[in-house]
Order: structure tokens, then sequence, then C-alpha cells
């Protein structure tokens, strides 16, 4: 049976990689389309310097965004694949 994981238990986790091992951040905030309730971004608390090596996109008050199509599971952790944030 799949569980579902609604977008508030998101936030608060560190975000790792899969290919690596590496910390991105901590979730702070989830940017989805409101008509569709399509998620776009995951929005980056307290950002690691391995994100600022990677040139991500950032929001109007400079938080970084990860595309939520980057993320490949949800646990403990959200585990994301570095190939699809670049």
């Amino acid at each position: 049976m799949e569980e579902r994981v609604r977008s508030r238990q998101l936030v608060g986790k560190v975000l790792v990689s899969e290919e690596t091992g590496k910390k991105f951040g901590v979730v702070g905030d989830i940017d989805y389309i409101i008509e569709s309730g399509e998620l776009i971004n995951i929005v980056l608390v307290e950002p690691t310097k391995h994100t600022s090596e990677l040139n991500l996109h950032e929001d109007e008050k400079r938080r970084v965004l990860v595309p939520f199509s980057a993320v490949k599971s949800v646990g403990d952790f959200v585990i994301v694949t570095e190939k699809d944030i670049v």
C-alpha cells in the first residue's frame, strides 16, 4: 500500500542527494500552483555550501529553489537526484 505524505510533513526535513549523500539544506516551504495543486519547487532554508556550488534558482527573497520533479523519495529525509536539479 502506498503511503501518502502531506506537504506540511516535508517542512523541516533535510534534503539529501541520492548520488552523494550530501545535504542541501532544510525544507522551509513548498511552491505549488493553487488551481491544480501541482508541486513546483521545494524552498530551502539553511542551504549548505554544497547547495551554493550548484547555482540553483532563487526566489525573490533569495531562497534556494529545488525542482519538486527531482524528489525521489520521502522518509526521514527528502531524497533528490542531483542530475534532475541542474
